[in-house]
C-alpha cells in the first residue's frame, strides 16, 4: 500500500521523455494523439516540427481550433531523402532547436513534442549531446516526446518509454497509393 502511494505521487511528479522511433507509419501520428490526450486534461502543448514546412497539413488546422491549448511550429522546409545543401539544413535545424529550447525550458507547457528530431540528429544537423544536456534540464513535470527514426542511443538511454514502429506493410510500397489527406498529412 505504501509503494503503491509512492509510485501514484511520483507519477504525478515526473514528466517522462518519450520516444517514437522505428521504420513504421505512426510516430507523428501517436504523438498527436498523446497531445489530444493531453490538451483533454488542459495541458499546455507545444510541438516543434523539424522536418515540415510550408505544406498544409490537418494537424495544423486543429491546433488553429484548439490554439488556447495546441501550438504547432513547422519549421522545416519539407522532407527530402537527399538534401540539396547540407549547410542550409543545418541552419534549419540549428534555428528550430534553438526555439524548441527555449519551449522546453520556458515553463509555459506541460507536453513538448520534437517531430522528427530523430532524424535531425541523425543526419548530424544537431548535437546529439546538446539535446541531451537541454532534456536533462527541462522541468521536472514536463513531459517531452521525440519522434523519427533512427533515435540515437543516447536519446533511447535517456529516455523513460521508448517505442519502434515496426513497418508490415504499407499501401505506397504495396500498391502505388499515395499519402492520403487525413491520414498522412
Amino acid at each position: 500500500m505504501a509503494l503503491e502511494k509512492k509510485i501514484v505521487r511520483e507519477r504525478r511528479k515526473k514528466g517522462l521523455i518519450i520516444v517514437h522511433t522505428g521504420d513504421g507509419k505512426g510516430k507523428t501520428t501517436a504523438a498527436l494523439g498523446i497531445a489530444l490526450r493531453a490538451v483533454g486534461h488542459d495541458f499546455k502543448v507545444f510541438v516543434g516540427q523539424f522536418i515540415k514546412g510550408s505544406r498544409h497539413y490537418g494537424e495544423l488546422v486543429t491546433a488553429d481550433r484548439l490554439k488556447e491549448w495546441l501550438t504547432i511550429a513547422p519549421m522545416g522546409e519539407g522532407f527530402t531523402w537527399e538534401t540539396k545543401s547540407r549547410e542550409r539544413d543545418t541552419q534549419k535545424a540549428g534555428a528550430a532547436w534553438a526555439l524548441f529550447k527555449e519551449k522546453i525550458l520556458g515553463g509555459e507547457y506541460q507536453l513538448v513534442i520534437l517531430d522528427e528530431i530523430n532524424i535531425a540528429i541523425h543526419y548530424g544537423y544537431l548535437d546529439v549531446d546538446q539535446v541531451v544536456e537541454t532534456l536533462r534540464q527541462k522541468p521536472a513535470d514536463l513531459h517531452v516526446i521525440l519522434t523519427g527514426r533512427n533515435a540515437h542511443p543516447k536519446i533511447v538511454e535517456l529516455a523513460d518509454l521508448v517505442t519502434e514502429m515496426k513497418l508490415v506493410k504499407h499501401p505506397f510500397r504495396e500498391q502505388g497509393i499515395t499519402a492520403q489527406k487525413g491520414i498522412e498529412f
